[in-house]
């Protein structure tokens, strides 16, 4: 059956023709977005994590808690973890991180009735805590990495990069520092196991591209991508 188009006030015909032929590559991306998730959803089971990381948390009552990874995952299957450049080395936050924070804070309730959403980093609790209050995120739950090796080990940082890889990345030598990177986890019998993570991160780019690793994530950059001007050289900014 032949599709009914919209047509909108004053629009000309080669506007409706070139926006016809538009909607089909859009159309075309809907396919491809909901055969990846399909893809992302089969993967086969990754690998199981070698060490139940301890973070602190706030506990029910507003009190600096230890938890262990394992429990984490409360009544649910799946977790995710999200990496914030935010590491006791940083006077401030890292700006692209903070802007999706900003949008996730919104996020993050209806997402936990699905499975426990965390941002990690590896400032002290009360630091993060203190950020979190300064921003206004009300809904976002904190976990501090530091004293663990959830972030050398889940490339919340650089540490455990290969040569190579840092040479394609194009790191400096002996230059460490926290990296962005969402984590999913999967309950797997009694064991917990690494599912997917936002390793496009460390794929570089096509010519005139950004990463784009949280695209699907982030609402800014999605919206940015409707309008004539493009994403253009826009950098996010902690205050404007």
């Amino acid at each position: 059956m032949p599709i009914e188009h919209l047509t909108f006030p004053n629009e000309t015909e080669n506007y409706r023709i070139a926006r016809n032929a538009l909607l089909e590559d859009e159309r075309a991306l809907r396919r491809q977005i909901e055969a990846v998730a399909a893809k992302r959803r089969a993967l086969p089971p990754g690998g199981e994590v070698r060490e139940n990381y301890v973070f602190e948390r706030l506990d029910t009552n507003g009190m600096p808690e230890k938890v262990a990874l394992a429990d984490l995952f409360g009544d649910h299957d799946s977790l995710a973890l999200y990496s914030f450049m935010y590491g006791p080395d940083r006077d401030a936050p890292c700006t692209g991180c903070t802007h999706t924070l900003d949008s996730w804070d919104g996020v993050a309730r209806h997402a936990r009735q699905r499975l426990p959403f965390y941002i990690v980093a590896k400032s002290p609790l009360a630091r993060l805590l203190a950020l979190a209050r300064e921003r206004g995120w009300n809904h976002l739950q904190f976990l501090s990495t530091a004293g663990n090796d959830y972030d050398r080990d889940y490339f919340g940082d650089s540490l455990a990069l290969t040569p190579a890889m840092r040479v394609q990345q194009d790191f400096k030598p002996g230059v460490e520092w926290d990296m962005p990177i969402l984590n999913v986890f999967r309950k797997d019998g009694d064991k917990v196991r690494h599912f997917w993570g936002s390793e496009l991160l460390y794929v570089p780019p096509e010519p005139g591209q950004e990463y784009r690793h949280n695209d699907l994530l982030d609402p800014l950059w999605a919206l940015f991508d409707t309008t004539p001007e493009g994403r253009g050289d826009f950098e996010p900014k902690l205050a404007y």
